[in-house]
C-alpha cells in the first residue's frame, strides 16, 4: 500500500471512530426524573425514585465503563399534568434530555408520553399505573414498566374474591388512575363470581373521606375496594378504622406499598392481601440491593423505586449496545434484550411497550409473625407474567396488528 493510501486508510478509520463516537449526542446522556416529591404519592416514589436513578447510573459507570456521560436532572411535577408537560417540553427542547422517567400519576404520564412523541424522546414509566398507557394511549416511544392496573387487579381482587369477599364497593380516587383501576378490579370480581354494589368516587388528593366511607358503610359490601393510593389510601384505612367500619367490613387495598404498611404498622394492616412487582425480602439479590438503598434513604424500597433502576439500567445497557441515544435504536434493543436483574427474571417489554414480569400476591403479617424490620409480607403466590399481565389478544393498542 502506498504511503498516500495509508493515510486515507487511517483518516478514514479516525473519522469512523469519531462518527461512532458522535452518535451520543454530545457525548452526553441525560436522564430526567420527573416525579411527586411533595404530594400524595413522594414517599413511594419522589426522592427515593431519584436515588435508585442514581444508583443506576452510578452502578452502569462502574460496572460498564461506557465512552459517553450521563447526567441527571430532577423536578418536582406535583401531580399536575401541565406542569409535568411544561417541564418535560423543556428539558426536550433546551436541555437536550434524552428520556424523562418515573412519572408517577396517570395524567402526568399520559401528557408527557404526547410530549415525548411529538419531540421524539423515550419514556420511562414507574409509577404511573393505567392501562390506557399501553392500550388506547400507547405510542412508539414509551416503556410502562413495574406495573398496571390490569395486573393490580388480577392479583389482589381476584385472591380477596376467591376467599369469599364475594360483594364489592369501591372507593375511587376521582381521575384516570382510579378510574381504571376500579373497571379492572370490577371485571376481576365479577369474573371469580363476586357482586359489584357500587362505587364512589372521592376527590384527589383527598383528605377526609368520612362521607365516602359511610356510604360504603351503607352499600353492606363485605368489601370496601380502595381504588386509590399513596396518603389517600393510608388515610382511607385509619379512617375506616376510626369509624368502626373495620373489621365488620373488609379493605382491599388495591395500590399498597410496603411504605403503607410501614406507616400504619402491622396492627392496622394484618392480614390484608395487596399485589406487588416486588419485595426486599424475596432472596439474596434483593435483599443486597435493598439494604444498599436504606442505607442512603432509611427505608426500604418500593416497587417503583426497585422498577425506577431497573429501567433505567436498562436503557442505558441499550444506549450502549447500539452506541446511540437515537430514541427508535435504543427502544428497539430495549424490546429485543431480555431483562434479567434483581426486579425482573426474563422480564420482556413487548411491541405495545408493557414491560411483562412475575408479580407478586402478598399477605400482610401479623404483628408477632414479623421477626425484624420491615418484615412484613407472606408471599402467597407468584403470579407469572403470562397472566399478570394483559395478552395482547386484548390489546387496544394501535401499534398492535391483529
Amino acid at each position: 500500500m502506498k504511503p498516500t493510501q495509508i493515510a486515507q486508510a487511517i483518516g478514514l478509520t479516525l473519522a469512523l471512530a469519531t462518527t461512532a463516537h458522535a452518535q451520543v449526542s454530545g457525548g452526553v446522556v441525560k436522564i430526567g426524573v420527573l416525579t411527586d416529591m411533595s404530594g400524595t404519592y413522594s414517599d413511594l416514589t419522589g426522592a427515593g425514585a431519584v436515588l435508585s436513578t442514581q444508583m443506576a447510573i452510578d452502578d452502569f459507570m462502574a460496572k460498564e465503563k461506557p465512552s459517553f456521560k450521563i447526567e441527571m436532572v430532577s423536578a418536582d411535577h406535583q401531580n399536575k399534568a401541565d406542569i409535568a408537560a411544561n417541564k418535560a417540553r423543556e428539558w426536550f427542547e433546551r436541555d437536550g434530555v434524552d428520556t424523562a422517567t418515573e412519572l408517577v400519576t396517570t395524567s402526568v404520564a399520559l401528557a408527557v408520553m404526547k410530549v415525548g412523541k411529538e419531540k421524539n424522546r423515550l419514556l420511562l414509566i414507574n409509577g404511573a399505573a393505567s392501562t390506557p398507557i399501553t392500550n388506547e394511549q400507547c405510542n412508539d416511544v414509551t416503556v410502562h414498566y413495574t406495573y398496571d392496573t390490569y395486573a393490580l387487579a388480577n392479583g389482589t381482587a381476584k385472591a380477596v374474591t376467591k376467599q369469599g369477599g364475594k360483594s364489592w364497593f369501591f372507593l375511587t380516587a376521582d381521575y384516570a388512575f382510579g378510574q381504571a383501576l376500579e373497571k379492572d378490579a370490577s371485571a376481576v370480581v365479577t369474573a371469580n363470581g363476586g357482586k359489584v354494589l357500587g362505587s364512589v368516587r372521592h376527590p384527589f388528593p383527598g383528605t377526609d373521606f368520612s362521607s365516602f366511607l359511610l356510604q360504603a358503610q351503607a352499600s353492606g359490601a363485605q368489601v370496601i375496594g380502595l381504588a386509590n393510593a399513596g396518603s389517600d389510601t393510608t388515610n382511607s384505612i385509619k379512617q375506616a378504622a376510626e369509624f368502626g367500619i373495620t373489621p365488620k367490613q373488609s379493605l382491599a387495598g388495591l395500590l399498597m406499598f410496603i411504605t403503607d404498611v410501614h406507616s400504619l404498622g402491622l396492627k392496622s394492616t394484618q392480614g390484608m392481601y395487596l399485589t406487588d412487582s416486588f419485595y426486599w425480602d424475596l432472596n439474596d439479590e434483593t435483599r443486597a440491593w435493598s439494604k444498599r438503598f436504606f442505607d442512603k434513604q432509611k427505608q426500604m424500597p418500593t416497587g417503583i423505586q426497585a422498577g425506577q433502576y431497573s429501567s433505567v439500567y436498562h436503557y442505558l445497557s441499550a444506549v450502549k449496545a447500539v452506541n446511540s441515544d437515537d430514541t427508535q435504536k435504543v427502544m428497539a434493543q430495549m424490546k429485543k434484550t431480555p431483562i434479567n436483574d434483581f426486579f425482573a427474571k426474563n422480564g420482556k417489554i413487548r411491541d405495545d411497550g408493557r414491560m411483562v414480569h412475575d408479580m407478586y400476591l402478598a399477605q400482610v403479617k401479623k404483628p408477632s409473625e414479623s421477626t425484624k424490620p420491615w418484615d412484613y409480607y407472606n408471599i402467597k403466590a407468584v403470579i407469572p407474567a403470562a397472566e399478570a399481565f394483559q395478552p395482547l389478544s386484548q390489546s387496544r393498542c394501535p401499534l398492535i396488528k391483529k
